[in-house]
């Protein structure tokens, strides 16, 4: 991903606490159309499959869909395991009874089974807590201090045993790594299951990343990250609740912290991944992208410029170390395109 991907190319903007407001209505009207036009007449496709979590961004995505294509051209699908909160599920199948779109359930746990994902992961659980067996409880964390003092980006894992005692470890590299390759497994394998059923349909697969997740690195190569077109990856997480509200999505979903419903404990995005709340990381990265000094952000939210600093820093330090994600796959020789 080049510098100019995220760099704003425009005169300098004034920094307030309502940059992020949209009109939700033109919003949606142009969004709408873009996914007519990538759908029919870019990819040549029927109709469009959204893998429907409860979280606000797939709710939005099914929903802009239906609007652009008809609830008759949209399949919703339902991806659960092992680990997933029951919430999750009851709140995807509210979004689509609103909707009145098609929906499957696909239950990915014995296909997880079967790749050792679970085996995978706590076999590298069990060296950093010999004690962990498969009725515990388990999520891994990054440090919460980075406003204070800043921080190094290293996890902590986290169980939780079946009477409810809690421990946490500094997780070595190689165990966090079998970790998360283990977990990977997850993404990879939901996307398995929503191009089986675009192809079975002839439809595209739409991915759901906002902008900070997108910008940040946030999705799984392979995973959440494929997609035939991404219709919300410009939108702020700010934004996307702005047209949550101008679609009607349920207030149940609107309600939901966001949450990464990937380990078995609750587990926050901050927890997981970013270093301030999804409305003030929106904000601090608009500021960022339109070369804001840390002083003046600071200054309108409430913090030192220190700090505005260190989450510029972490910024810079997500996008260095997850810019292969965003990368396709490299060649010896330039291979001619076709038209």
């Amino acid at each position: 991903m080049t510098e100019a991907t995220h760099k704003i190319k425009s005169n300098k903007k004034p920094f307030h606490s309502d940059v992020l407001k949209i009109d939700a209505t033109e919003e949606t009207k142009k969004i709408t159309a873009a996914i007519q036009e990538n759908v029919y007449d870019v990819l040549n496709k029927q109709g469009a499959v959204v893998a429907t979590s409860g979280g606000i961004d797939s709710s939005v995505t099914v929903a802009l869909a239906t609007r652009a294509l008809g609830k008759e051209r949209v399949l919703a699908l339902c991806l659960p395991e092992r680990d997933s909160r029951a919430e999750s599920k009851s709140l995807a199948d509210l979004v689509i009874e609103n909707l009145g779109v098609e929906s499957i359930t696909e239950n990915i746990g014995p296909v997880l089974d079967a790749f050792g994902c679970y085996q995978r992961r706590d076999e590298a659980v069990k060296r950093v807590f010999p004690e962990y067996t498969s009725d515990y409880k388990l999520k891994i964390t990054l440090p919460q201090n980075l406003l204070e003092t800043g921080r190094i980006n290293v996890y902590s894992l986290t169980i939780e045993s079946p009477d409810g005692e809690q421990k946490s470890k500094r997780l070595p590299p190689r165990e966090l790594l079998q970790i998360i390759a283990a977990t990977n497994h997850k993404q990879r394998t939901r996307k398995q299951f929503e191009y089986y059923h675009a192809d079975r349909l002839n439809y595209v697969v739409l991915g759901t990343p906002n902008r900070l997740e997108y910008d940040q690195g946030f999705f799984v190569k392979g995973g959440d990250g494929l997609a035939d077109f991404k219709p919300i990856a410009h939108l702020y997480k700010t934004q996307v609740y702005a047209l949550a509200e101008y679609l009607e999505i349920p207030e149940e979903v609107l309600a939901q912290k966001p949450t990464t419903d990937t380990y078995s404990l609750s587990q926050t995005q901050e927890e997981f991944y970013f270093s301030l709340p999804y409305h003030e990381m929106d904000l601090v990265l608009w500021a960022h992208n339109h070369n804001i000094n840390a002083s003046e952000v600071a200054k309108k939210m409430g913090y030192t410029t220190e700090q505005i600093e260190r989450v510029y820093a972490d910024i810079e330090q997500k996008r260095r170390t997850t810019a292969y994600l965003h990368q396709h796959a490299l060649l010896t020789e330039p291979v001619l395109e076709i038209a």
